[in-house]
């Protein structure tokens, strides 16, 4: 696991590797390469968790002189890769070392049979072609800068913004920003520095002497199978999801779980103790005071359930504000995701014990563990007529919940794509408009890029539709963004169990109700889990993995609306009345809690980014 850095006439040195240092402290190296009229610089900094060895040293070029790789990730099924490679002597064990000679053999294409979490760089020398690619799922991120002449690419945004001459921020994706709570791929709030898109590639010609750039994407669309014996689906989710987790202990390092109350963590747990030869450490947060948030203690149940060493912290607001801040400068961009905050802690707490820790995130997209697919269910039973009806009448029943607003609102939409815009949206076009004065329109365009890609309509129902969409889009740019930076933050790998390719191409050939009904969530996931869990634990409440922000807004009202309000570069972009009518909603009842958390989020990214 490591930060690349990477570019094409743009010279750097170890100090622009510094910036991204917390993602591998163990070393860090630069190589410079010729290649027509270029000069090719692949950095990286490493963080050794498989291959400690010298063997593993990154940049990798090839034995033949013609190839090299900075790659930053790790490849569970690189073993069965290197299956088709009998011709290779290899050096070590590392994944890097296979991929390196697998995509000299088969080709840049190849990517698509790489099972893991990767943003990568790729030179071919003899063909005079560099190569970026980010993971199927875009658990890595992967930014970059491009013009004729050069080409700038990192882990992070920070490397690209101080090989840029002219950095400064980017005002026309702050509507897009406000409208989905983050940003997709390939906005940022950076002109000019993009983020690659999760599945793709982009291809840069050396060879011309204007650079030339093409962008491609291998994320494929798995279709339903029409007929699913249910005895025979549950023995073969069984299989996959164990073995995903077994694959994904593969390092040379402890491995520790982050473990909540639920039964996500709690089946990635079981199986990884399972297969592992010591007691694992797991690791939990939680909140002083008395939360609903809180799982301290449900997981701590686990704990002692699986047999894991059990470690947990809790934090309050005392110092929320400040974490607030640090967050912000972390994640490099603004979110509207409360749970960042308790991620921090967490991660403070794994990486004083571990390097590496698998997760249960990534269940609920591909799974429907979420309210709005219950939406997307109930609406092919119900007359489009009666939810237009409904949707005129709730506005004036004095309906606070923003969750029921949002969603009854986006029912009575015909068009998927717009449908599931409405669903997404924390800020409607009306609530922009007030905030920025302008409107929202690139939204749309990025669901229905992904929409078109995955093949959607041949889906079946509108659910199966939008977790597709979700699990490419969604997942990847909001929580897999901040929990990739903030556990990398602390040098600590995170490691996705549920999102193993092969688990989620086989859970995508499930029909629906494989996945959810109505009032059912994770149907296939749930029975598997009593397999290996007792009742206690998946009969448990689900817990939301976020911060106590509803209460802690609300009781500190005056102090947000002192951040927010005084006068600055803030209130110069954002109409202080629309604000001032929005933190006071709050007070009153309306859970405005997401809006308030991506404002003070943008507030802060604003003053590291004047």
């Amino acid at each position: 696991m490591c930060g690349i850095i990477g570019s094409i006439n743009k010279s750097y040195n170890l100090g622009t590797l510094k910036l991204i240092e917390h993602r591998g402290p163990d070393a860090s190296e630069i190589e410079c390469f010729k290649v027509a009229q270029n000069d090719i610089w692949l950095g990286l900094v490493r963080l050794a968790i498989v291959e400690l060895s010298e063997a593993g040293r990154q940049p990798m070029i090839s034995s033949c002189g013609k190839f090299a790789i900075t790659f930053n990730g790790e490849i569970y099924n690189h073993l069965d890769l290197r299956e088709k490679l009998p011709e290779v002597d290899f050096k070590g064990h590392s994944d890097t070392e296979t991929i390196l000679y697998y995509l000299r053999k088969f080709g840049i294409d190849s990517v698509v049979d790489l099972n893991g979490i990767f943003g990568f760089s790729f030179l071919d020398i003899e063909n005079e072609k560099l190569y970026l690619a980010r993971d199927h799922f875009g658990v890595k991120p992967v930014y970059y800068f491009k013009d004729e002449k050069s080409f700038v690419f990192s882990s992070e945004i920070r490397p690209v913004k101080n090989l840029q001459e002219n950095s400064e921020p980017d005002f026309d994706n702050l509507p897009t920003l406000l409208r989905l709570r983050y940003l997709p791929s390939p906005l940022t709030l950076h002109k000019n520095i993009q983020k690659l898109r999760p599945g793709h590639y982009i291809e840069v010609d050396l060879a011309s002497e204007i650079l030339q750039y093409s962008e491609k994407y291998f994320v494929k669309a798995h279709q339903i199978k029409v007929n699913t014996n249910k005895g025979n689906a549950l023995k073969s989710y069984e299989t996959h999801i164990e073995n995903a987790v077994k694959r994904q202990l593969m390092a040379d390092v402890e491995i520790g779980v982050l473990l909540s109350g639920g039964i996500d963590s709690a089946v990635v747990a079981a199986l990884a103790q399972k297969h592992s030869e010591k007691k694992l450490k797991a690791f939990t947060v939680g909140f002083e005071g008395i939360h609903k948030e809180d799982e301290i203690d449900a997981a701590k149940e686990t704990a002692e359930i699986l047999g894991l060493e059990h470690f947990s912290t809790k934090i309050n607001f005392d110092n929320f504000l400040s974490i607030f801040k640090e967050t912000t400068r972390i994640i490099e961009e603004p979110l509207a995701t409360t749970s960042v905050i308790p991620m921090y802690y967490l991660s403070q707490l794994a990486s004083k014990y571990v390097k590496v820790v698998l997760t249960g995130q990534g269940a609920d997209e591909p799974l429907g563990g979420y309210q709005r697919y219950q939406g997307e269910v109930i609406s092919e039973k119900i007359p489009r007529g009666l939810i237009y009806s409904s949707n005129k009448i709730i506005p004036y029943i004095g309906v606070k919940n923003e969750r029921i607003l949002r969603s009854v609102s986006a029912l009575g939409e015909k068009d998927d794509v717009q449908r599931f815009l409405n669903v997404y949206s924390i800020f409607n076009q009306d609530d922009i408009m007030k905030l920025l004065r302008v409107k929202e329109e690139k939204a749309l365009g990025l669901i229905s890029y992904f929409y078109e890609v995955l093949n959607c309509k041949l889906k079946k129902t509108a659910a199966e539709r939008m977790m597709a969409i979700d699990v490419r889009m969604n997942l990847p740019d909001d929580l897999l963004l901040y929990t990739d930076k903030i556990t990398m933050n602390f040098s600590l790998e995170c490691r996705v169990p549920m999102l193993d390719t092969e688990l989620i191409k086989y859970i995508e050939t499930l029909p629906a109700w494989e996945r959810l009904a109505i009032r059912k969530t994770k149907i296939i996931h749930k029975e598997y889990a009593k397999k290996i869990l007792p009742q206690r634990i998946i009969n448990r409440k689900k817990f939301a993995f976020q911060s106590p922000t509803k209460i802690w807004f609300k009781n500190h009202n005056d102090q947000i609306k002192e951040l927010l309000l005084k006068p600055g570069i803030f209130t110069e972009i954002f109409n202080t009345d629309a604000l001032n009518k929005l933190l006071n909603e709050h007070v009153k009842g309306y859970n405005r809690e997401k809006q308030i958390f991506l404002l003070l989020s943008i507030y802060y990214w604003l003053q590291d980014n004047r």
